[in-house]
C-alpha cells in the first residue's frame, strides 16, 4: 500500500470514529485504531483536522450540534472523565439549569490547562452511577439530581425528577425514593 493510500486509510478510520464523538478524535482513539499519533498532527497540518487543544482534534466539516461542548469538555479531561452534576441536567434540558461552567468529574487529577468554561471535580463514582448519554460519558441522571441538591433549587430538582421519570431517564420504580432523597437531603 502506498504512503498516500495508507494516510487516506488512517484519515477514513479516524473520521469514522469521530462521527460517534461529534467530530472529535484523540491520540488514544488513534492508537486504538492502529493509527500512529503522529498521523493526527500530519492530517491537521494538511488541513484535514483542527487542533482544538492538547491531545484533541476535530474534523471541521462535521456539523456542530448542541452536544459538542459537552463532548469536548469530557475529552479535554481525559479517558476516565465524565459529565457530572448540573452539566448532566443541562445535557438533558432538566431543572432549567444553564451552567456557566461545564462540570466534568474525574477520578484523577487533571493537569491539562483548561478553558474557564470547564470545571473539573475530582470524584470517585460507583460504576452503577456512570453511563453514557448521546455518546458522552456521564453520571446517571439520578446521581446528577442527588449531587445538585446544594446548587439547584429543590423545587426545580423535584420538577426535573418528575420530568426525568416521564422521559425514562430515571426508572419509574426509583422515583418515589429519589424524590424523598432530594426533598429530605438524606442519601
Amino acid at each position: 500500500m502506498s504512503m498516500k493510500s495508507l494516510a487516506e486509510t488512517h484519515r477514513r478510520a479516524l473520521r469514522g470514529l469521530s462521527l460517534d464523538q461529534y467530530g472529535y478524535v484523540t491520540p488514544t482513539n488513534a492508537e486504538a485504531l492502529g493509527v500512529p499519533a503522529i498521523e493526527l498532527r500530519k492530517i491537521a497540518q494538511r488541513g484535514g483536522l483542527v487542533h482544538v487543544a492538547y491531545g484533541l482534534y476535530r474534523f471541521a466539516d462535521i456539523p456542530i450540534t448542541e452536544f459538542d461542548t459537552f463532548m469536548e469538555a469530557v475529552l479535554r479531561c481525559g479517558p476516565d472523565a465524565h459529565l457530572t452534576r448540573d452539566a448532566v441536567l443541562a445535557l438533558h434540558g432538566l431543572a432549567l439549569v444553564n451552567p456557566r461552567r461545564i462540570r466534568v468529574g474525574s477520578p484523577h487529577r487533571v493537569r491539562r490547562t483548561l478553558p474557564d468554561s470547564i470545571e473539573v471535580i475530582r470524584e470517585q463514582v460507583a460504576p452503577d452511577d456512570l453511563t453514557s448519554y448521546e455518546g458522552i460519558a456521564s453520571t446517571t441522571v439520578r446521581r446528577a439530581l442527588l449531587d445538585c441538591r446544594d446548587i439547584v433549587m429543590i423545587d426545580r430538582l423535584v420538577e426535573a425528577t418528575e420530568e426525568a421519570g416521564r422521559r425514562g431517564l430515571v426508572p419509574r420504580h426509583q422515583l418515589t425514593a429519589l424524590l424523598d432523597e432530594i426533598t429530605t437531603g438524606r442519601s
